[in-house]
C-alpha cells in the first residue's frame, strides 16, 4: 500500500478494500461478507416494509435478532444464516466459483441486484 502524508503530518494509506482487514481483524473476509449479506436484507426488509415482529416470523426468529441484524450486530449470525434469511425472503442466491486473477489469494464477493 502506498503511503503518503499530508501537511498535518499524518499518515494516509489506501485501502485494501476490505476494512476489516486494514484495521487487522481476524477473519476480516467473513466479518465483510456477513456487512454485504446484513446491507442486503437491511435493504430487501425495507422494501417489503416490515415490521421487525413480522420480519422475525418470515425470517424464524424472535425479534431481537431482526434488531441485531438491523443494527450490524452480527457476532451471532453465521454467513450460511444469512444467506438462509436471503432465501426466507424469496430471493435467490447464486455462487459462483472461478478461478482467482492476479490477486494472491482468493476472495468472497457479495453483489445484491
Amino acid at each position: 500500500m502506498p503511503q503518503r502524508r499530508n501537511s498535518d503530518d499524518v499518515e494516509i494509506k489506501a485501502s485494501s478494500g476490505n476494512v476489516f482487514a486494514d484495521l487487522g481483524f481476524k477473519n476480516a473476509e467473513e466479518r465483510q461478507t456477513k456487512v454485504k449479506l446484513a446491507v442486503a436484507l437491511n435493504r430487501i426488509l425495507a422494501a417489503m416494509k416490515l415490521s421487525q415482529v413480522k420480519a422475525a416470523e418470515r425470517l424464524g426468529v424472535n425479534q431481537p435478532k431482526v434488531s441485531a441484524l438491523k443494527n450490524y450486530k452480527l457476532d451471532g449470525f453465521s454467513v450460511e444464516r444469512l444467506l438462509g434469511f436471503v432465501t426466507a425472503l424469496h430471493c435467490d442466491v447464486e455462487i459462483v466459483i472461478r478461478p482467482r486473477r492476479v490477486r494472491k489469494a482468493g476472495r468472497i464477493t457479495v453483489n445484491a441486484a
